[in-house]
């Protein structure tokens, strides 16, 4: 990877404060507003269209392509799931008041699961709105990103517990503590190697978990990049969000981590995806999305 190209397309709405983004089923980029609360579809061609029926307190966060072909978030503001067809039609699920859900991901079981991180619990969620909680046996742990793991569970990261939890589709919960103390876990995905890579946004490492419990730690050249989200890469290592420090970073298959300055200065990048292509496509919270091309 040499001089990779980063541009970035402006939101009409500048405080509509893009945050999770997702690519969808139809080929575009879908992300969610915390700002203004809704969606928005950013096409191939970088048109961009918003979907603002939701309240403009929802908050919505992160965005996933559900086993139905519709786009699902979560509105951590009020407490439901949000879900948009691809012609936009909306709907949503009520979830337990305090939920606050963050993270959502598809389970091996064809159900959405999220993280509520209002009320210590890890929730499922099927495509016709039956909803089942599981809770969490740790208090304030302020569950945060949860992703698939190869061994038929859930992984979530415990932002305040300092620790990643693995949680059977039956509900059943182990909690691994981290090495570093006061990490701060917050993004977590599903590698090429088979294990979980998450982000350590308190103490600037990567870190990465085996299904059977291992875990490693990989700190950034810049400590206090405070790593926000991160995804696999096709290539066999990860892309991740430098929130503090304005940049995307990437490690690859041999450790060697590189960062990558985002164009605008203070654009706080938050969510990211992968398109088939390569790209790696970032939510801007200032108002923008940026795409670079390795």
């Amino acid at each position: 990877m040499t001089n990779p190209s980063i541009r970035e397309i402006t939101l009409p709405e500048p405080r509509s404060g893009p945050y999770g983004i997702t690519a969808g089923p139809d080929g575009a980029l879908w992300l969610t507003l915390a700002g203004t609360g809704g969606v928005a579809r950013v096409a191939p061609d970088a048109e961009v269209r918003t979907h603002l029926a939701d309240p403009a307190e929802s908050r919505p966060l992160i965005i996933t392509t559900g086993p139905d072909g519709a786009l699902w978030y979560t509105r951590s503001g009020d407490d439901r799931l949000g879900r948009i067809t691809v012609d936009g039609e909306t709907s949503s699920v009520a979830l337990p008041p305090g939920t606050a859900p963050c993270g959502l991901a598809v389970g091996p079981d064809d159900a959405l699961w999220y993280a509520g991180m209002g009320d210590d619990t890890v929730g499922r969620v099927t495509v016709d709105g039956a909803v089942t909680t599981f809770p969490l046996p740790v208090a304030k742990g302020f569950p945060s990103m949860l992703a698939a793991g190869p061994d038929g569970a859930l992984w979530l990261t415990l932002n305040q517990a300092n620790g990643i939890a693995r949680v059977a589709l039956d509900g059943r919960v182990t909690v691994h503590s981290l090495p570093t103390e006061a990490a701060g876990p917050v993004g977590i995905t599903l590698g090429g190697d088979g294990a979980l890579w998450f982000v350590e946004i308190a103490a600037g490492q990567l870190g990465r978990i085996t299904p059977d419990g291992r875990i490693d730690e990989f700190p950034l050249p810049d400590r206090a990049a405070r790593p926000h989200a991160i995804v696999a890469d096709p290539a066999g290592g990860c892309w991740f969000t430098e929130w503090g420090a304005n940049r995307i970073g990437h490690i690859d298959e041999a450790g060697r981590i590189t960062g990558h300055a985002l164009p605008t200065p203070q654009s706080e990048p938050h969510g990211l995806t992968v398109t088939p292509d390569g790209t790696v496509w970032v939510a801007l919270e200032t108002g923008a999305v940026a795409h670079l091309t390795p």
